[in-house]
């Protein structure tokens, strides 16, 4: 019963990280091994200040979430995409029985809403060329300005081309 459970936007626990990621793992078995080397590079991001996490929690289940990565040497090519007053976002996912409902579209209000306080006034966003669906996703929240395009590299070695946009906070 959705309806009887709040939905809450906040920074999780490294406890809830560690659940959600283990909740990737388990989901994506084709590129686990990506998986699992994102999950300690978050988990160290975190720790050491490097990003930002937003989780959105229907209840106790995590349901959707997005990265805001504030360390440039973190990021693939990021010049012109992160530094002290512009902010990288990533991973935003929704987990699929909650996609459409208009719950990332809370989570993303409050994470830019909790980003602008902490003093960013840019966000940019990466996208696969041909992702045109996610294209209209970043579109309508505001990912308009196109910044430059790049190649990205997996963990596992796949490398992929990236368009990277931007829009003000």
């Amino acid at each position: 019963m959705e309806r009887d459970r709040p939905f809450v936007c906040r920074i999780p626990t490294e406890e809830e990280i560690c659940r959600k990621w283990d909740y990737e793992i388990s989901h994506n078995e084709e590129s686990r091994e990506n998986w699992v080397v994102w999950k300690k590079e978050t988990l160290e991001n975190v720790r050491k200040g490097r990003c930002i996490l937003y989780y959105g929690f229907l209840g106790d289940e995590i349901i959707c979430e997005a990265t805001a990565m504030t360390c440039p040497e973190k990021v693939q090519n990021s010049q012109g995409l992160v530094d002290g007053s512009t902010v990288y976002l990533a991973a935003f996912r929704t987990n699929e029985g909650y996609r459409g409902k208009g719950y990332f579209s809370k989570l993303f209000r409050y994470m830019t809403a909790d980003l602008k306080k902490k003093g960013f006034s840019k966000a940019t966003v990466g996208v696969e060329p041909e992702e045109q669906r996610n294209k209209q996703i970043y579109r309508h929240y505001g990912f308009t300005d196109f910044l430059k395009q790049g190649r990205e590299t997996y963990p596992d070695g796949t490398v992929i081309d990236v368009e990277y946009y931007a829009m003000d906070l």
